[in-house]
């Protein structure tokens, strides 16, 4: 037997152990390994939720622009929600991570509770807002009247449901700080396998189900996500994670609370600072119609396919970066991030030269109205651009969330996003006339900004001495 015969054995039986979940040890031995053990369920976990985030638009692309447009608009409120729910999951990531990592199994149960508590907390305020007052929302995001007419459902039921969506986050969250990151990618195999079976039904009817259009997706979505969640508290209870919850375990821990609190507010206003900036931007793309606007949701859309993965790869470093803190090796931690950066690169490289040579037909498979092909296409092409860049800055600013230092990203996404994105969108969009070309040209150059200010400062170190 030859020694490539070998090592392809040896490969699918690390892919194996890695999405059953058997490997749980990140703290000693190859670092190589372990990358691959993390990142290996996470990216299939984004990979699973950037397939249902194409397959969504294909089926709502079918019903009307208006359609498409409706979901860039809530998407790109919502996304706010997303903030939060990523700033807490950060947290709970962080913390979980250094509790495992120091061998306190019962500091991360108590952990666990507390994020999960304030994550209903928040959902259910968004919740009631997003329900009552959809209509006035998509208006306040540049919406025309016939748009908010047949999209305000979507948006009603989306925000509205929130809680599936935040909850979902949070908990994987808590698992991927616990190492068990393939319990996480099946929670959301769960949740999007469903999703894409229930759309076409909820959208364009089926039997006795009727036809609800776009508000369909949103429904689909709420039945899928929830299931989901319903799945992880079941494994959090009653399964096999590092992380098992008793009924004692339910109880108000104000100082833990505090604690997650004081680390998710450097993650919340992070992501915030990045997904407000997004919505101005939609607001300045929805100046030049429908049309283009769809255009550049589709290729967001498609964009977040290959980001997913990358994600992956980055909330890989992240717990890694986590647990060999709570372990005392920062040198290990550090090398960690350093190689899943080198590998993203690679993978964001090749994605790129995809995207640079098909990005028409790719977007022409979704919609082929000439003004969205072209806008779609553009945006595609642009941004694919700097997918290297990306690739290491999205590692290193997951890095330092993964240590518990959730305010130096915060400063680097408010230098980059709000001090230079906007601003030159807004300037080479509308006032030197470069129209949704300028936008794209903003958020490429914006994201390469970030990812050089990031590895600058995270060569510096101080992120090391981060206590959580």
């Amino acid at each position: 037997m030859s020694s490539q015969t070998i090592s392809i054995k040896k490969l699918f039986h690390y892919f194996w152990i890695a999405v059953t979940g058997k490997e749980q040890e990140f703290t000693t031995g190859s670092i190589r390994k372990a990358i691959f053990m993390l990142s290996i369920p996470m990216i299939l976990e984004m990979l699973m939720e950037s397939i249902f985030a194409i397959v969504d638009i294909a089926y709502v692309s079918q019903v009307s622009v208006n359609a498409v447009a409706t979901i860039g608009l809530t998407e790109s409120v919502i996304t706010l929600v997303y903030a939060i729910a990523i700033g807490l999951s950060m947290a709970a990531t962080a913390v979980v991570a250094r509790r495992v990592g120091e061998k306190d199994l019962q500091g991360a149960r108590i952990a666990a509770v507390q994020a999960i508590g304030l994550g209903v907390l928040v959902a259910l305020i968004v919740g009631i807002i997003g329900f009552l007052y959809n209509k006035e929302i998509l208006a306040l995001m540049g919406a025309e009247p016939d748009l908010i007419e047949e999209g305000h459902g979507y948006t009603k039921w989306l925000i509205g449901g929130n809680i599936t969506i935040l909850l979902l986050f949070l908990i994987n969250a808590i698992f991927r700080g616990a190492g068990d990151a393939s319990i996480a990618m099946w929670a959301l195999v769960l949740s999007n396998g469903l999703n894409i079976i229930l759309d076409p039904i909820f959208i364009f009817g089926w039997g006795p189900i009727p036809e609800y259009g776009v508000m369909g997706a949103a429904i689909a979505t709420n039945i899928g996500r929830g299931s989901a969640v319903l799945f992880q508290l079941g494994i959090l209870f009653f399964g096999w994670s590092k992380i098992r919850l008793v009924l004692k375990d339910i109880a108000l821990n104000i100082a833990v609370m505090y604690n997650l609190v004081k680390v998710s507010l450097g993650g919340i206003a992070q992501f915030l600072i990045g997904t407000s900036s997004w919505v101005f931007l939609m607001r300045i793309m929805s100046e030049f119609g429908s049309e283009v606007l769809a255009g550049y949701t589709i290729a967001i859309r498609v964009i977040m396919f290959t980001l997913m993965p990358s994600w992956g790869m980055s909330n890989a470093a992240a717990t890694l970066v986590g647990q060999n803190l709570g372990a005392q090796q920062p040198e290990r931690a550090e090398k960690s991030v350093w190689i899943t950066g080198k590998y993203n690169a690679y993978f964001m490289a090749f994605v790129s030269l995809i995207y640079l040579i098909f990005a028409t037909q790719i977007v022409t498979a979704f919609n082929d109205t000439p003004s969205v092909v072209e806008s779609g296409s553009l945006c595609l092409r642009i941004i694919a651009a700097g997918y290297i860049f990306y690739a290491y800055g999205m590692v290193v600013s997951n890095a330092f969330n993964g240590s518990g230092d959730t305010k130096t990203p915060t400063k680097i996404n408010l230098i980059a996003f709000w001090l230079y994105q906007l601003p030159v969108a807004y300037l080479l969009a509308l006032v030197l006339g470069l129209g949704a070309k300028g936008v794209f040209i903003a958020i490429t150059s914006a994201e390469i900004l970030l990812a050089v200010i990031a590895i600058l400062w995270f060569r510096k170190g101080n992120w090391k001495s981060v206590q959580v």
